[in-house]
């Protein structure tokens, strides 16, 4: 959706345009894209055998074309993603640097790492722990750790446990808890291209092995959970262990087709929900799936917080959304992906104070620190942005495009642009001078020309009939009435 042909690259183009380095694409959790140097640095070739949950397209005589499927898993994408060269140590903190740098440029001062596939702690934590030891973060880090080898997901446990205690660091590095993964067989896969995995029997039993040990020495968690029938399986393990009656902190991510009765048992049992703005960009291939009516309320974010619950927005970056917080805030307010499918009806969207309250103070109450940061107060840390645009009053459509003008956290400048340029102090330039990044920048923010102003505002008209519309044909199928178009209905222009 986001290129004008509406299709991914071929892999006969990859090979044109880079034929001797190599280059890997990766389209959310469905696909990579290799070319023939990615290949070839990959040790992928003819003999190399299928990953269970993936696959490697091959060609008639048995060569690998190039692309690798996740069917429904990611685990051959991560796999893949893991043969990357390596940075030094060096090259490891300035880069950690630079991808900081370029959260500040959104205006982001605090983030949770929710962890992820193929990190292990504490050496994937190195680089980040050095640059606490030498007070150069640039943004406040929560992190999770998260049991990397299926099958000794207790003995990291046990192991963590031992060592460190959540919420020990301080305001700049501090440790949130476990998660998002606690066993591997609980996990479901956001793979919404491909029909919703079957979890192993012993899925149940894995994860109350996991969640009885956290409960039993105080660790909060967090727990990947895309569909209703693995959040019920996870609350169902939830009351059998007795629920958490000290108040445990724990997070369900996602949730994309939580049901009205599940957010009822969260509510009792004290959960939170992380919502990730995944369905901007597999918006389309969800309502192919399962229909627009269940991608309307994917996920029922409205119906979360009617509820009472503490909701929370993310991205979900690097790997499957864009890390640019003003994309996930845009589509909380508009519903719509990036390729302008309206999703959501307007009793799932939210107003702009809302949506920015999921993304500050119920951040920081994710990490039991919504009493010093989240809101502008006294007594609270000092972390704030000066934006691009008014976020409240900028249409709609382009809050996706506000950066930040200067970025301020622990009262330190650690990012400045347009009037405020030189203010925050440069960093080094980018290493090593292959990454891409170090050529053409981040995040790409397209100019809009000035021609396109009339364009623009006939968007913009076309979108509030289509929004009336929408509304008019909502309120019809909930009040039975005959469903007439909206010019007939009228009796003046």
């Amino acid at each position: 959706d986001q290129f004008a042909e509406q299709r991914l690259p071929t892999i006969s183009e990859l090979n044109a345009a880079a034929p001797d380095t190599p280059v890997m694409v990766t389209h959310l959790y469905q696909s990579v894209l290799l070319n023939r140097a990615a290949l070839r640095a990959a040790g992928i070739n003819r003999d190399t055998p299928e990953m269970p949950g993936g696959q490697i397209v091959r060609d008639h005589a048995g060569q690998p074309t190039g692309v690798l499927l996740a069917a429904p898993a990611a685990g051959l994408l991560y796999a893949t993603i893991g043969k990357a060269p390596l940075l030094d140590e060096a090259g490891q903190l300035e880069s950690t640097r630079h991808l900081l740098h370029e959260l500040n440029r959104f205006g982001l001062t605090s983030a949770i790492d929710a962890a992820g596939g193929f990190q292990s702690f504490p050496q994937h934590y190195a680089a980040v722990t050095r640059l606490a030891e030498q007070s150069a973060l640039s943004v406040r880090l929560a992190y999770h750790l998260f049991p990397q080898v299926p099958g000794q997901e207790l003995d990291d446990i046990r192991r963590w446990i031992a060592s460190v205690r959540p919420g020990e660091g301080d305001e700049w590095l501090r440790l949130n808890g476990a998660g998002e993964n606690l066993a591997w067989s609980p996990a479901d896969f956001e793979n919404f291209a491909e029909p919703r995995p079957e979890l192993a029997d012993h899925a149940a039993s894995d994860l109350e092995a996991a969640v009885r040990l956290l409960a039993e020495n105080g660790w909060p968690f967090r727990l990947h959970a895309t569909y209703d029938e693995t959040i019920r399986m996870d609350l169902d393990v939830f009351d059998k262990i007795g629920g958490f009656p000290n108040g445990l902190r724990w997070i369900l991510d996602h949730a994309e087709t939580i049901s009205p009765q599940s957010i009822e048992r969260v509510a009792a049992l004290g959960g939170a929900i992380s919502v990730q703005h995944r369905m901007v960009y597999q918006g389309r291939a969800f309502t192919e799936r399962y229909g627009p009516e269940r991608a309307a309320v994917a996920p029922p974010i409205r119906a979360m917080l009617d509820r009472g619950l503490t909701v929370a927005a993310g991205t979900d970056a690097p790997r499957v959304s864009s890390y640019n917080p003003w994309i996930a805030l845009e589509w909380l307010i508009r519903g719509r992906t990036i390729g302008g499918l309206q999703l959501y009806r307007p009793d799932n969207l939210l107003d702009r104070e809302t949506a920015l309250r999921l993304y500050t103070h119920a951040g920081a109450e994710l990490t039991g620190e919504a009493d010093r940061k989240g809101i502008l107060a006294p007594g609270y840390l000092a972390d704030l942005a000066i934006l691009s645009d008014d976020y409240f009053t900028v249409p709609a459509e382009d809050i996706s495009r506000i950066e930040s003008l200067l970025t301020v956290t622990g009262g330190k400048v650690v990012y400045s642009a347009g009037d405020y340029e030189g203010i925050a102090v440069p960093l080094p330039p980018i290493a090593p001078q292959w990454s891409p990044v170090a050529h053409y920048g981040g995040y790409h923010q397209p100019a809009e020309p000035a021609s396109q102003a009339g364009a623009r505002q006939a968007r913009t008209l076309a979108d509030a009939a289509t929004d009336s519309e929408e509304q008019r044909q909502w309120r019809a199928a909930r009040d039975g009435e005959p469903q007439t178009p909206l010019a007939d209905s009228c009796t003046a222009w």
